[in-house]
């Protein structure tokens, strides 16, 4: 990357089980190691302190209020201004997860990912480029009630709970409105790997190919 040139900011953007990991990992797969870094909103959620199982249910982690968001936004400027960042990764509130220290260095493509990000206005003014990833209501419940069960050990019932009373509510106030403005919406409803690989690819060609030479 030129000296005085400033890091390529892609904002991705999606709601809760609409497959955005796997959108990301397939995404990031496209770059060289030391072309990209990515700085993850969930990385920021504000601590809600030690909860009962019933606590949890009722917490609404789907508000922008859980997120320390001038944090994010300090730590997206840092990384802008070539800064190394350390961050605690956050464990959702799992007692059994074992908490790390991320290293995230500063690369000519900088991903920020994350629900609230096209909400925060201060961060949304930094992105250079937005992909929106979305999925059929259904599709989303299913790969959430799978990977809240799988990951963070949930009951099934809580996680209906919280889809029907915070995320969906969440989905359409603070993510929905923005999707139109973004440079690209992929839907995502399929779990087949090779065409979520072949979607990922021709974004980052098109990238590479039409916005990213500018930044070499």
């Amino acid at each position: 990357m030129s000296l005085n040139k400033k890091p390529f900011v892609i904002g991705i953007a999606g709601g809760s089980g609409s497959g955005k990991t796997f959108f990301l990992n397939c995404f990031l797969h496209h770059f060289k190691q030391d072309e990209v870094t990515l700085v993850s909103q969930d990385d920021y959620y504000i601590p809600a302190g030690d909860m009962s199982q019933e606590e949890n249910k009722l917490y609404n982690f789907d508000l922008p209020s859980t997120i320390d968001s001038q944090q994010f936004l300090k730590d997206i400027k840092q990384l802008l201004d070539g800064e190394v960042v350390y961050k605690k990764e956050y464990s959702f509130n799992n007692p059994l997860a074992v908490v790390k220290i991320l290293e995230i260095k500063s690369a000519p493509i900088i991903i920020v990912e994350g629900l609230f990000i096209l909400h925060f206005k201060e961060i949304s003014d930094l992105l250079d480029h937005t992909i929106f990833v979305d999925a059929d209501e259904q599709v989303a419940l299913d790969r959430r009630v799978k990977r809240d069960g799988l990951e963070r050990g949930y009951p099934e019932d809580d996680v209906i709970y919280k889809w029907h009373n915070h995320v969906v509510p969440a989905y359409k106030e603070y993510l929905l409105p923005y999707r139109e403005s973004c440079n690209k919406v992929v839907m995502n409803n399929t779990n087949e790997p090779d065409e979520l690989i072949a979607i990922t690819e021709d974004i980052s060609n098109d990238l590479r190919n039409n916005i990213l030479v500018n930044i070499y």
